[in-house]
């Protein structure tokens, strides 16, 4: 049976006709085609069938063919098309499932008569009558699987994309019923000892396949013009009538939010499967009416407590591998890209570091020689893997379903704005909680999906209501509210376009601020946290965050508090605001060095990123305060990733020079630590081994007695840093850097 098996994999994949073997050709009389506003070709196929050649007949003898043959008429009794679908193809479907059922019994009889034959009877497992009887035998497996193929696509696909192809998946029914009453006709039946009852039931089947016609009723036709119809007003931007609409759905049965969640999913993933520009678009205008009537029709829905629990549950325990991570956000890379120093980042990340004026590596430091992003397959592939075994869903830009790139359609956009729009009005009118936490959860899943999502729900002035839910009380009383809303502020802010309009909102930045030093949840705290990093993209504002003392003392306890979800998106806004030397000095006071000292056992990559970008910039502070963390340095040294050792060995060079021989002295107290240096430099990246050699070279200047090492120009004294850290710092005889 591993044939049939292999069989039917091939046979699983699309199946529809090619359009244009499969248009039919209508009476241009009958009622139903006239005036017709749309044509089949408007929604093509997703689906396209593999040629004859395609199908590799299975490598069995006749006897275990026919009870392969059996065994298929099996599965397809047992598939029942769901009501609506009988109801679109006017029960054709249901109609070639009886005959298939009848087949059944055909094959049963001649597997019967076989073992029970005589000497004076034909032997199907010996004599085995001819060539056109072993081909009969084949071709009709074939077409078997094609029509357990073409029923299980209708049954589980999208209904509005049945609907809009109704005509040549009929049609396509029609002609397989057509090849099974030419097999039969071919079926060398009488030569086998079947008695009358299954003769009789093989010449009723012969009888009814080649009368078989294409049935299509005006009903259906007429369902699938009042779509178009709709289509069409939602494109000149004439608001869809509410009846008319819940008429449509009712015929489809899609009665709820949770069918319409399930049917917008049946529609990208066959934008997944398109080719054509023209019906990627068609399909994201069918995908823009399912959102708006599913807001409209059924109102806004949350998902249920387990799977909320479920969903923050692994956001917070999944441990991300370190190479799987972008050095920029902490976060899960989905499109890894390359840049010219050969370190890779996730695609977002290094696009809006390059775009906010940078010209060197994050990581390394050195000048980018150009800024080509070459994407890394190998990595994608892996991650993707990765994902799978963790039950994690994972996307990029080659699957994910986006309005923009290409496939923009004006109906789709129209729709979108539409839903935004009545989703704002509503929750303007909205005075109960339970209400209202459902409009911002629409609100949240719908600025998840595309660019142009977001931007009508900003234009739709929905940042300013949205800032009302932020606050401690509302956090109080109603944990998931809050949630909810910073994190549609969260999703919106990814838009550019947005970020502007956040930061311009009256309270905004103040609610988002409170939402991260007290938010009710930790989820709240940490997407918070993920706002500002988005923020912090535009250099502008973040140099206004970086400004604020409670933000950066916010994402520091936050980073130093919260579980490892929450703790990596403070990680990756303190990165970013780190960038600036201004709010780095905010960032000491603010305890974040003895924070990344605090957190480097257990996150040890993290902790040494952070240290490197705060002392690399920070001056005789951030190097003073960064004296008690130099032995824990040591460890990552010797124990950590190759890019924490990286980091850390960069970290000890900039505090090596900057803070002269006590720094030096410290470092080369570490037990082990020339040989941790000289194997760093034989094993480590490029970057790893040139700052293990330049470690190397201040450990043996220092031995020498040479001024403490490669220092630059201090002096060393006593001094206090605060009043809870006193350690030995040195002073300036020139300017800091």
């Amino acid at each position: 049976m591993k044939s049939h098996h292999n069989h039917n994999l091939l046979l699983h994949s699309s199946f529809t006709s090619d359009i244009n073997n499969s248009i039919i050709d209508l009476n241009p009389n009958h009622q139903f085609t006239k005036n017709m506003p749309i044509s089949p070709q408007t929604f093509p196929t997703t689906k396209r069938p593999p040629s004859e050649s395609s199908f590799i007949s299975p490598n069995l003898n006749n006897f275990n063919l026919l009870h392969s043959l059996l065994h298929l008429t099996y599965q397809i009794s047992s598939l029942n098309a769901p009501p609506w679908c009988r109801f679109l193809l006017n029960k054709t479907s249901s109609s070639t499932i009886r005959k298939t059922q009848l087949l059944g019994v055909v094959f049963e009889d001649l597997i019967r008569s076989d073992s029970t034959s005589t000497s004076t009877s034909i032997s199907i497992s010996t004599t085995i009558c001819s060539n056109s009887f072993d081909l009969c035998l084949e071709e009709m497996y074939i077409v078997l699987h094609r029509i357990k193929t073409l029923i299980e696509d209708c049954s589980n696909g999208s209904k509005f994309s049945i609907l809009m192809q109704i005509e040549i998946i009929a049609d396509n029914f029609n002609k397989l019923t057509g090849e099974l009453s030419t097999l039969l006709d071919v079926f060398p039946i009488h030569q086998f000892n079947l008695n009358d009852d299954v003769l009789e039931i093989v010449h009723l089947i012969r009888k009814q396949c080649s009368e078989s016609k294409l049935q299509l009723g005006e009903e259906q036709i007429n369902l699938r013009n009042d779509v178009v119809s709709v289509l069409e007003g939602i494109k000149r931007e004439i608001v869809p009538n509410k009846e008319k609409l819940a008429s449509i759905f009712e015929k489809l049965e899609i009665r709820d939010s949770s069918t319409c969640r399930t049917e917008i999913e049946n529609l990208q993933e066959e934008i997944q499967n398109q080719s054509e520009e023209q019906s990627k678009s068609n399909m994201f205008a069918l995908i823009g009416l399912v959102r708006y009537a599913k807001c409209v029709l059924f109102g806004a829905s949350t998902p249920s407590t387990r799977i909320e629990t479920l969903r923050r549950n692994q956001s917070l325990e999944i441990v991300v591998p370190a190479d799987y991570r972008c050095p920029i956000s902490l976060e899960l890379i989905r499109d890894p890209v390359v840049v010219a120093t050969g370190q890779t980042y996730d695609r977002a990340s290094i696009k809006l570091w390059i775009e906010s004026g940078h010209n060197t590596c994050p990581k390394t430091g050195q000048t980018l020689a150009h800024t080509d992003l070459i994407p890394n397959h190998a990595l994608r592939n892996m991650i993707a893997l990765w994902c799978r075994e963790q039950k994690i869903p994972f996307e990029d830009d080659t699957v994910t379903v986006k309005i923009n790139g290409g496939v923009a359609n004006k109906t789709a956009l129209e729709a979108t704005r539409m839903t935004a729009s009545f989703l704002v009005n509503k929750l303007t009118l909205t005075n109960s909680m339970e209400d209202t936490n459902g409009v911002v959860y629409e609100l949240r899943v719908l600025a998840k999906t595309d660019s142009e999502s977001r931007a009508c729900i900003a234009e739709a002035g929905a940042i300013e209501l949205l800032v009302r839910f932020l606050n401690y009380e509302v956090g109080s009383n109603n944990p998931s509210l809050q949630v909810n809303a910073v994190t549609t502020i969260l999703n919106l802010s990814i838009l550019e376009a947005n970020k502007i309009k956040i930061m311009e909102s009256e309270g905004a930045l103040n609610g988002i601020t409170e939402v991260l030093r007290a938010g009710a949840t930790w989820e709240a705290k940490s997407n918070a946290a993920a706002t500002v990093f988005s923020l912090t993209g535009v250099v502008a504002f973040r140099k206004r965050l970086g400004r604020k003392t409670r933000v950066v003392s916010g994402l520091v306890e936050l980073a130093k508090s919260g579980p490892e979800g929450a703790k990596r998106d403070a990680l990756a806004a303190i990165l970013n605001l780190a960038s600036d030397r201004e709010t780095v000095a905010r960032l000491v006071e603010s305890g974040a060095v003895q924070m990344t000292a605090e957190i480097m056992p257990g996150m040890p990559e993290e902790a040494v990123t952070i240290l490197e970008a705060v002392v690399k910039r920070g001056g005789l502070v951030a190097v003073a305060a960064a004296f008690m963390g130099i032995k824990k340095l040591g460890k990552v040294l010797r124990e950590g990733s190759e890019r924490a050792r990286e980091s850390a060995a960069a970290t000890l060079v900039t505090m090596c020079r900057k803070g002269g021989s006590e720094i030096v002295t410290e470092l080369a107290g570490i037990h082990g630590v020339e040989r941790v240096i000289w194997e760093l430099m034989a094993v480590g990246s490029v970057r790893g081994r040139r700052k293990a050699a330049t470690l190397l070279r201040i450990l043996r200047r220092w031995a020498a007695g040479l001024d403490g090492g490669e220092t630059e120009g201090f002096s060393t004294t006593n001094a206090s840093v605060s009043a809870s850290t006193t350690v030995v710092v040195p002073t300036t005889t020139s300017s800091v850097q």
